[in-house]
Parts: structure tokens; sequence; C-alpha cells
């Protein structure tokens, strides 16, 4: 999949703070520099810019220039989920690590959280979410995870699980829709506090009972059917929501 110009851009420049190209303390090229260096236009790298800035890798101030403030984010994850496009954004920058994939039986529990029939099939990829390039402290020390996600998708759908594997910044729903023509048209996001159980606090490698947000997705079709739900769970100190609301046309005066 091809990713955001600025993203690219912000990747470089996050690789080049993480490996002491540009230390803490120092600033960044200038906005001029940093389009003629990349060859792209002063909006985008604005935009690349604003993304290490959020995840509090800089900070900016105007004629002060850009400075480097850490060499690893500060501010957790705080992606702007207002499309489809937005949520596939965010599947590009967090990498999928799959830690098992299963056939599960919906029991009543399952069922209401799904919003399907008690019995009904899933198949189930389960996943930790990380940050692509996430630093670590040694080659052998797995990255934070951001979040643990279930992914449940119709059996018949058996081939994707070895392409999520293969494809680890890929949301699965974008590899449906490649394989299967099965195409998003909407997706319902439910989202909840809870506190972490012994055992998914042993999967985040975080304390039991720390504070976590339950995301749950329902992935829909052109129809209005659901082929597709994800139930993601974020440790609250290592992960926001930003959401942007704006007033629909017939409100405008």
């Amino acid at each position: 999949m091809n990713r955001p110009r600025f993203a690219e851009i912000a990747r470089d420049l996050t690789e080049g703070i993480a490996s002491g190209r540009f230390p803490v303390g120092s600033y960044l090229p200038t906005e001029l520099e940093l389009r003629d260096q990349y060859q792209t236009s002063r909006h985008t790298i604005r935009a690349a810019l604003h993304e290490l800035q959020q995840l509090g890798f800089v900070s900016r101030r105007k004629n002060a220039g850009t400075r480097v403030e850490s060499a690893q984010p500060r501010n957790g994850f705080r992606p702007t989920l207002a499309s489809v496009d937005d949520l596939v954004q965010f599947g590009s920058e967090h990498l999928r690590e799959v830690q098992s994939v299963e056939d599960v039986v919906a029991d009543a529990g399952l069922a209401d959280v799904l919003q399907c029939d008690e019995g009904e099939r899933w198949l189930r990829i389960s996943s930790l979410r990380v940050q692509r390039d996430a630093p670590r402290a040694r080659a052998a020390e797995r990255a934070v995870a951001v979040g643990w996600t279930d992914v449940y998708i119709d059996p018949a759908y058996q081939e994707v699980a070895d392409q999520a594997r293969a494809e680890p910044d890929t949301l699965i729903s974008s590899l449906i829709e490649t394989r299967y023509g099965r195409r998003v048209a909407e997706i319902r996001q439910d989202v909840s506090a809870l506190l972490l159980a012994p055992d998914m606090a042993a999967r985040l490698a975080i304390e039991a009972g720390t504070a976590a947000l339950r995301v749950v997705r329902r992935y829909l079709d052109a129809a209005g059917k659901t082929f597709e739900v994800s139930v993601t769970v974020h440790p609250a100190e290592r992960f926001s929501i930003s959401m942007r609301l704006t007033r629909s046309d017939e409100d405008n005066p």
C-alpha cells in the first residue's frame, strides 16, 4: 500500500532522531531546507513535522525553528480517526504482530460484543499492535505494544490469516477487499473504559488493573452486512483517540 508522502518524510526524520543524526537539543533543518531536500511542497513538510510534534519528538515555535525534544515518543499514540481513510493510515503506521489464529464459536458474552447470534462461528486473528520502527533498547527486545486486537472474520476468509502475517501494515479489512472484493462502506465504532484483567495485562506487559480503552469496530459492506469485527484493548497511558466533528451542510446557515 502506498503511504502518503508526509508519512514517509516523518518516518525518515524519526529515524534520524532515534539514530542521533539529529541529537536531542539540536534543531532540524528549516522548512525550506527540508522542502528542497525531499523535493516536495512546504505543506507536505509541515504535515510531517506536525506528526513528529504530536508524538513528542520535537517542539515548534514561530521564528525559532523545530527543536528535537526526545529520541522516543512521549505523547503516546493519538490518531485522528474521522474517516475510513484515516483508519487505513493508522493501520500502516502501527504494525500487526499476529499471535494466534483460531476458529471460535460465539458464546453469550462474545455474541453480545460482536452483536451476532450465539453459536455463530468466526475466524479470530489475535495480534499485538506496535508502532512502525518503534525504538528498542536492545535488538532482541520487543517494542512496547500500543494494544491487543482480536479480529473476527468469516471463516471462509481463511487465506486472509496468512496475508495478515505477510502484510503487517495493511488492515485486515483492506486484505479482504483486495482478495474478495468486499468493500468497507461504513465502520461503526464503540469505545468503552475498563481495567485490565491479569491475562490481558500480561499480553501487553503492563500491570493488572491498569486503566484501558476497549474499541470495538464493526465493518459493514454496501448492503449493511457486518463482515468483520475488531476488538482492541489499549492501555490508557499508551493511546488516545482524537476525533474531528463537523456540522453537516444542511445545518449550516
